[in-house]
C-alpha cells in the first residue's frame, strides 16, 4: 500500500531495522525541535485526520512550542510530507517503553511506531536508521542531505546490565559440562561481551537484546546454541506417596458423582465477584478485597458459592432453557479476625435450579421446581456419607421468608436451603422461581465408620398420633423430642399427614406420626407400647403446648 516515497522510505526501514521513523515537510517547520509533555487540554490534529485533546501524561515532539506530532505514536497533520514537499526533515529518536505504553490506547490508536516503542527499541538503532533513510531519499529522489542533529541524554537511557554466569549454575540447570572455550565462543558469537571472572564470566548483552536481564537468560542462550537435542533427557526420580482414602470422609469425586446423578450439571465460575453483586445479596460484612484486581466487577473474594452461581443460572434461564440445574464445588474467603493475618478458606458445594422439576415426558404432569425437590436432591447427598441433618426456618435476607431453612448437623449450623427472595431474583433479572442451598463441605461429608449391627427378630409395633400444634412449631422439634422420649426403642418416626382447614382453629396445624418401635430382646406387649405413647404424649403437650386429636 503506498503512501509517497518518502513516507514509504520511512516505513520501509521501520521494517528492515525495527526503527520507527517520522518525516516532517521542514518548510511548516517554524523554529527549533523539542521534546516535552503535552500540557493538559492541548489539541493536535493527527495524520488520520482526527482532532485529539491531550493530557499530561502524552510526549509530544513540538516546534516552537506548538506540539507537531505525537511521540513514538503518530505525526500531526500540518507538519506531514505531501507530493509538493521540496525539503524533509527525519526524524529518528528513542522513546522508553513506560512514556509510550498505553497512550494510543487512551486515544483509540494502534500504530506499528507504538507496537514497537511500547515493547521496546534498540537505542543504539536511530543513528543507523537516519543513514539508511537519507540514503534511500537520495538514491531515490535527489536532493543535498542536510546536517544531522544528534541530542540525548546519557542518564535516560538504558544501560546494559552486568551478568555474572557462573560455570557451576550452567551444569546445574542444563545437566551438562559445556566447555569453557565453548561457552566464550558462542556468547560472543551472539554479540555479547564476555570476561573470566573466576568461576564465571561477566557478560554484558548487546542493547538489542531486551530479553537478555538474568543468568538463566544467557543459560537459555547456551542450551538453545549448543542444541537442545544433545541435552540429555532424564525422567524425575523418587519415592509415589499414595494417601490411602479416608473411609470416615467422602471424597468430592463421590459428592460430584451423586449430584450428577441427580441431574445437576457442574459449573465453575471466578473466585472473584462484584462488591455491587454482594451488597445485593446483603453479604457485606467479613469481606476480602483485591489489591489488584482483573476488573471492577471481580474486585471481591468470594464471601459463598451462591452469588456467583445464581447469576450463571440466571444467564441461562435468560437465554431460553426451561430446567436449569447447577451445582459448584469450591472455596469462599473470610476476612482474618485478627489484623495482618491471612484470610481463612473453606470449602463450600451449591446448588441452584430452576424451571421444570422433570425433563419433558408423557407419563408425568409438567410442574415447576420447588423447595422439596432441592431438599431431596441434598437429603440424597447426605445420605451417602450418614449425615443426619436438621431444618430450622431461616432468616437469611437473601431469602424467600416462608420458604427457607438453615442446616444444622449435630446441632452446629454449616448451610441453608430455600428459595431466592423474589426482591432479589427481579433485582437479578431473573423472572423465574429459583431454588438453591449451600452449605459447608466438611461437615457434610465427615461420616462414622459403618458398624454391623444386630437384626431384632422380633415383630415391630406401629402406633399412629395426631397433635394439634401451634403454627411456629417445626416437625424438627416435634421429631427430635419424640426421639429423646422414647430412646432405643424407637425404629423409626414418620411425619404422614399434615393439615390445616376445617376443624383445625386458626393459626394451628394437625401433625400426624406413626411410631414404629422394637426391641432387640423381647417382643414388645400393649402395655410396654401404652407406657411410651403416654410418655410420648405428655412430652409433646409439655414441651410444644399441644394437643392431642381424637
Amino acid at each position: 500500500r503506498p503512501v509517497s516515497l518518502l513516507v514509504d522510505i520511512t516505513q520501509y526501514v521501520m521494517l528492515e531495522l525495527g526503527q520507527p521513523m517520522h518525516a516532517f515537510d521542514l518548510d511548516t517547520l517554524q523554529g527549533p525541535i523539542g521534546v516535552r509533555h503535552s500540557r493538559s487540554g492541548e489539541q493536535l490534529a493527527l495524520l488520520d485526520g482526527r482532532q485529539v485533546t491531550l493530557d499530561e501524561s502524552f510526549l509530544t515532539i513540538t516546534d516552537a512550542g506548538r506540539p507537531v506530532a505525537l511521540a513514538g505514536l503518530m505525526g500531526g497533520l500540518d507538519t506531514r510530507v505531501t507530493d509538493t514537499t521540496r525539503n524533509v526533515f527525519l526524524e529518528s529518536a528513542y522513546f522508553a517503553p513506560a512514556a509510550i505504553m498505553g497512550r494510543g490506547r487512551k486515544l483509540g490508536l494502534h500504530t506499528d511506531a507504538g507496537h514497537r516503542f511500547e515493547r521496546g527499541v534498540d537505542p543504539a538503532l536511530p543513528p543507523q536508521a537516519i543513514e539508511v533513510a537519507t540514503r534511500l531519499v537520495l538514491e531515490l529522489a535527489g536532493g543535498t542531505p542536510g546536517p544531522v542533529v544528534h541530542a540525548q541524554l546519557p542518564e535516560h537511557l538504558p544501560q546494559p546490565a552486568r551478568i555474572r554466569l557462573r560455570r557451576a549454575r550452567i551444569a546445574r540447570v542444563l545437566g551438562i559440562q559445556i566447555d569453557d572455550a565453548d561457552v566464550v565462543r558462542m556468547l560472543r558469537a551472539l554479540g555479547m561481551h564476555v570476561e573470566a571472572v573466576a568461576e564465571s564470566w561477566e557478560v554484558m548483552a548487546p542493547s538489542r537484546r531486551f530479553d537478555i536481564a538474568i543468568e538463566e537468560d544467557l543459560i537459555e542462550e547456551l542450551a538453545r546454541i549448543h542444541g537442545y537435542d544433545r541435552v540429555p533427557t532424564t525422567l524425575p526420580g523418587g519415592a509415589s506417596r499414595i494417601a490411602m482414602p479416608s473411609e470416615t470422609q467422602l471424597d468430592e469425586l463421590s459428592v460430584r458423582r451423586q449430584l450428577v446423578a441427580r441431574e445437576l450439571q457442574e459449573t465453575i465460575n471466578y473466585a472473584f465477584v462484584d462488591a455491587a453483586l454482594l451488597e445485593r445479596w446483603q453479604l457485606t460484612e467479613g469481606l476480602v478485597p483485591l489489591a489488584n484486581p482483573l476488573s471492577a466487577e471481580l474486585a471481591i473474594m468470594r464471601p459463598r458459592l451462591l452469588p456467583g452461581l445464581v447469576a450463571t443460572l440466571g444467564r441461562n434461564a435468560a437465554r431460553q432453557a426451561g430446567r436449569v440445574r447447577l451445582f459448584e464445588l469450591g472455596k469462599v474467603f473470610a476476612a482474618a479476625a485478627d489484623a495482618g493475618a491471612a484470610p481463612g478458606e473453606s470449602q463450600h458445594v451449591a446448588a441452584a435450579v430452576c424451571g421444570d422439576a422433570l425433563a419433558l415426558q408423557w407419563g408425568e404432569p409438567a410442574r415447576k421446581v420447588d423447595f422439596h425437590d432441592l431438599k431431596g436432591d441434598l437429603m440424597a447427598l447426605a445420605a451417602a456419607s450418614g449425615a443426619q441433618l436438621e431444618f430450622q426456618p431461616s432468616t437469611q435476607p437473601f431469602g424467600h421468608p416462608g420458604r427457607s431453612a438453615d442446616i444444622y448437623r449435630d446441632g452446629v449450623c454449616i448451610g441453608w436451603i430455600g428459595q431466592v427472595h423474589p426482591r432479589l431474583a427481579k433485582a437479578l433479572d431473573i423472572d423465574v422461581d429459583v431454588i438453591a442451598f449451600e452449605l459447608q463441605l466438611m461437615p457434610l461429608v465427615q461420616r462414622a465408620l459403618p458398624r454391623a449391627g444386630e437384626l431384632s427378630r422380633f415383630p415391630s409395633v406401629r402406633r399412629d398420633l395426631a397433635f394439634l400444634v401451634s403454627d411456629e412449631v417445626s416437625w424438627a422439634a416435634v421429631s427430635a423430642s419424640v426421639r429423646t422420649t422414647v430412646g432405643p426403642l424407637l425404629r423409626e418416626v414418620q411425619l404422614f399427614d399434615r393439615y390445616v382447614g376445617q376443624g383445625v382453629e386458626p393459626g394451628f396445624k394437625s401433625l400426624a406420626m406413626g411410631l414404629i418401635l422394637q426391641d432387640n430382646s423381647r417382643t414388645l406387649t400393649d402395655r410396654d407400647v401404652d407406657a411410651v405413647v403416654t410418655d410420648v404424649v405428655a412430652v409433646i403437650e409439655r414441651e410444644h403446648r399441644a394437643r392431642i386429636r381424637s
